[in-house]
């Protein structure tokens, strides 16, 4: 067997790991069918392709994993009827890892939801309740995403560090800037944290494999998984506090104060870990949500950019419109290229050039079109009302996305006339991810002292 290089090793991992959790495999059929699949692609690498080709067509020739799942499962239902009457030894395994998952990812929820009432724990009264919160609400609840999901990998000591730096280095800069309370400086550092933090959240969720552009597009697949998963808790956690609240008023309790300054901020806080819990071990599940979810939005974003354009013709420039108008424009280009992600993420490599692909180029060029109308009303208002740290940072943010715009475009049409795969164009996309995450930095680093930390 010719030797393969670290990038081809994580996918194959990845693949054997996702067939693992099919209940109808075991072990000895997961080892089977891997080596059917490096005997595929050492034929295909001999034959000239490369090795990334190779994959690729070797996973398609051996079949989609849920259809290799139902074939195994006809050749062998006796063991899934034997699952149903009484978990295999196998089974038993797995369902005893699922609750030592579960108890770590309810004890990091449980240390999300109290780090975030840090100032009435410790009694810190000197501080400013809400600048403490502002300050380090997203890095005391995302350490503890990132230590779930290092501990569940059983991360190395080095990967660790590597996640373990752009921690520190945020609790420090931002208890240390001299910010002024409530500022804007100190309003974009804290947004830009999450983004940050975040894609650092990544590194652990890869287990430190972040060159890999497998490992990369994995992590998109969670984050819009995980995405999912907390906007269902969000849903159900509202409607458990309002019943809470209603239920107890109906008796002459008054609850508000409970539910607004603790099942609130700690529930919210905890749901980002127990989210994370949930796209790792129901991963199945939600497979079937995430292409209706992206073939759903897809055609209405693509509408409402559309809209946006024909109005601002019919309109004019909206260069003297109020920031408030270009903010809700920057939300719609942020939520337009999470959907692009996201329906890269849950799109088959091996799925030929459809009308999806043709309808995801035009919401793409249309989000461009709005992206050059939104960059001129900024440098407009920057010419008109002189440069500050918000207009900057949404220039710059503009920049950003209009360049992973562009990128994706090009490779989109290049897959669409067939001059590239689709390999291509999620090169693209997870090779541009480091570039977030660098003006993220820009923004937390370098904005504040700028700005003097107004």
């Amino acid at each position: 067997m010719t030797h393969m290089d670290t990038d081809i090793e994580t996918r194959i991992g990845q693949w054997r790991g996702y067939l693992s959790r099919r209940p109808a495999l075991r072990p000895d059929d997961v080892r089977e069918l891997e080596a059917h699949l490096r005997d595929q692609i050492d034929g295909l690498q001999s034959g000239g392709l490369s090795e990334d080709e190779a994959f690729l067509i070797a996973v398609g020739r051996i079949g989609k994993i849920d259809e290799v799942s139902r074939e195994y499962a006809r050749e062998h239902s006796d063991r899934l009827w034997k699952q149903l009457i009484g978990p295999d030894e196998q089974a038993a395994t797995a369902q005893r890892g699922e609750r030592r998952s579960f108890v770590l990812a309810l004890a990091m929820a449980v240390g999300a939801g109290l780090a975030v009432k840090l100032p009435w724990l410790l009694g810190l009264w000197g501080y400013d309740s809400a600048d403490f919160i502002l300050r380090n609400a997203p890095a005391l609840v995302l350490v503890f995403l990132a230590g779930y999901l290092l501990l569940r990998r059983r991360a190395s000591v080095r990967t660790w560090i590597i996640v373990a730096v752009p921690f520190a280095v945020t609790f420090t800069v931002m208890n240390v800037f001299p910010f002024a309370l409530n500022g804007t400086t100190l309003v974009l550092a804290a947004i830009h944290v999450i983004v940050g933090l975040w894609l650092t959240t990544g590194i652990a969720y890869m287990n430190g494999a972040w060159r890999s552009h497998t490992a990369r597009m994995d992590f998109l697949r969670f984050t819009g998984e995980w995405f999912v998963y907390l906007a269902l808790i969000a849903l159900g956690g509202g409607l458990l506090a309002g019943l809470t609240l209603g239920v107890f008023s109906a008796v002459g309790t008054n609850l508000d104060v409970f539910v607004s300054e603790w099942m609130i901020p700690c529930g919210a806080a905890g749901a980002v870990v127990i989210a994370a819990w949930l796209v790792e071990i129901k991963q199945s599940v939600i497979e079937n949500i995430a292409p209706v979810l992206t073939r759903v939005f897809t055609p209405l974003f693509t509408a409402l950019l559309l809209a946006l354009i024909v109005s601002a013709g019919i309109h004019g420039s909206f260069i003297e419109e109020g920031r408030e108008l270009l903010i809700m424009f920057d939300i719609v280009l942020l939520v337009v290229v999470a959907l692009l992600l996201y329906s890269i993420s849950a799109r088959d490599p091996q799925q030929r050039v459809g009308w999806f692909d043709r309808l995801q180029l035009l919401m793409i060029v249309a989000a461009l079109v709005v992206d050059v109308l939104v960059l001129v009303a900024i440098m407009g208002r920057i010419g008109e009302f002189g440069a500050s740290a918000n207009k900057l940072a949404t220039l710059g943010v503009n920049l950003v996305l209009f360049v992973n715009l562009a990128g994706g475009a090009w490779w989109h049409l290049r897959f669409i006339m067939r001059r590239s795969t689709f390999a291509a164009v999620e090169r693209w996309q997870t090779g541009y991810l480091p570039v977030y995450a660098a003006w993220a930095a820009v923004v937390v680093l370098v904005f504040p002292p700028v700005f003097g930390f107004a």
